[in-house]
């Protein structure tokens, strides 16, 4: 996975609002693959939150994926 490829988290993240499914940017690659920082953001583009995530925490996006919609808590 490189900057700027979509990825979806595999797991809850709470802390950040995120729940496993949902669709981030990958903004930075730690040690070639070892960790990413993605950001998550909404169809308006505030962003959601940024956060450092393993890699068994995140996968690609599949382009035979279909994303899903859900609201964010105000």
């Amino acid at each position: 996975m490189n900057e700027l490829d979509s990825v979806v988290i595999t797991v809850n993240l709470p802390e950040h609002n995120l729940k496993e499914g949902d669709v981030g940017t990958i903004v930075h690659v730690h040690d070639g693959g070892a960790a990413y920082i993605a950001e998550f953001i909404t169809y308006g583009g505030d962003t959601v939150a940024v956060v450092t995530l393993s890699r068994e925490q995140v996968r690609p996006a599949l382009v035979t994926e279909l994303p899903h919609v859900r609201a964010m808590a105000t």
